[in-house]
């Protein structure tokens, strides 16, 4: 579609009508604060932060040690689907199509010996949203950095002998900072994984920097490459990505609040893009990290001075990169395209 807008900036009404996906954000990470005090209280489970600073996080490990927690108080069918439900159900209200959802078993106590019924009760929430018209979700089932090569395998003659439908991907997710090199580790099982047709999407490049991205591309086979930001610090790597067309899941709040970035004008975004990267943006872990899809891509406008082409450009990105079908692709450009020219016209083109 031609773009013809002439506007310099879009208004949050716009950013929320857009049509977007995402691809890198963890369902550990869409816990709502009420939520948790109401199953906390139920569960009969202390909660050992001060209420009013429940999400004040003191760097990546304070945040994996409370998403654990989180996680615990998870121990029905019902609170998995609810879960899962309320995160396509925020998605769609942020303008969002479809996700590609991550989560890592290792997280969840009360299911660990049980993921075929994790799954199946993840995928009851969003057969139910998509039932209700909300977005599609895909799941990227993920391991942890310091899980063993044995146990990677393991998952991924799970997943493979499982083939349950909403299951797109597997992903390898934790505190890169702690498991530098782990990448060769897990390489015979990405391998496998690509063979038998699912996706592959890496963690790398937030804490590892870029020697991280290098190993999720050449040792993993990276489809996709969540956070990548810090490919910034090696041009190589940056080539690699561009020469390689291997998009990024960016999360700038999460790398702001994490730690990764001071502040936003030391953050790469700008020039991963003008070095030909093909970027995303995303939110993460939404709730915790207490951001929308929607203010993701205001602090673009507003921090980037990302124009209105800009924007669509990303959103464009999210669409594409995403685990999809083929066809929900071609549905979802025509929806962009749709959006697109109703632009146009209300930007005075009438051709």
């Amino acid at each position: 579609m031609e773009w013809n807008v002439n506007q310099t900036r879009f208004s949050r009404a716009q950013m929320v009508s857009l049509p977007k996906a995402e691809v890198h954000v963890h369902l550990e990470g869409c816990f709502d604060p009420e939520q948790l005090a109401v199953w906390a209280l139920s569960s009969r489970i202390s909660i050992s932060r001060k209420q009013d600073a429940l999400l004040n996080f003191n760097g990546l490990a304070d945040f994996l040690a409370f998403l654990d927690w989180c996680c615990g108080l998870v121990s029905s069918r019902e609170r998995l689907a609810q879960l899962s439900y309320s995160y396509a159900q925020r998605l769609s209200q942020n303008g969002g199509l479809y996700a590609d959802l991550i989560f890592n078993p290792t997280h969840w106590k009360a299911w660990r010996g049980r993921l075929g019924e994790m799954i199946d009760a993840i995928d009851a929430g969003l057969r139910a949203a998509e039932e209700d018209g909300l977005a599609s979700v895909g799941l990227c089932v993920s391991l942890l950095r310091q899980q063993t090569a044995a146990e990677a395998s393991e998952l991924v003659d799970f997943l493979t002998a499982l083939r349950h439908p909403r299951v797109v991907a597997l992903s390898i997710d934790g505190n890169e900072a702690v498991t530098k090199g782990s990448g060769a580790r897990f390489a015979q099982a990405f391998a496998r994984t690509g063979r038998a047709g699912l996706k592959r999407t890496v963690h790398a490049g937030e804490f590892s920097g870029a020697e991280g991205v290098r190993d999720a591309i050449l040792l993993l086979g990276a489809d996709r490459i969540d956070h990548g930001v810090r490919a910034i610090d090696d041009p190589a790597v940056v080539a690699l990505l561009a020469e390689r067309q291997i998009p990024i899941g960016v999360c700038l709040t999460s790398n702001i609040k994490l730690g990764v970035y001071p502040r936003y004008a030391e953050h790469p975004l700008r020039r991963l893009r003008d070095a030909g990267v093909i970027t995303t943006i995303n939110t993460d872990d939404p709730e915790l990290l207490q951001t929308t899809l929607v203010d993701e891509y205001l602090v673009c406008q507003n921090e980037f001075e990302f124009s209105p082409h800009d924007i669509v450009d990303v959103a464009r990105n999210s669409l594409a990169a995403s685990f999809a079908s083929d066809e929900a692709k071609m549905t979802y450009r025509k929806k962009m395209d749709s959006w697109v020219a109703s632009l146009n016209t209300e930007n005075g083109d009438k051709r």
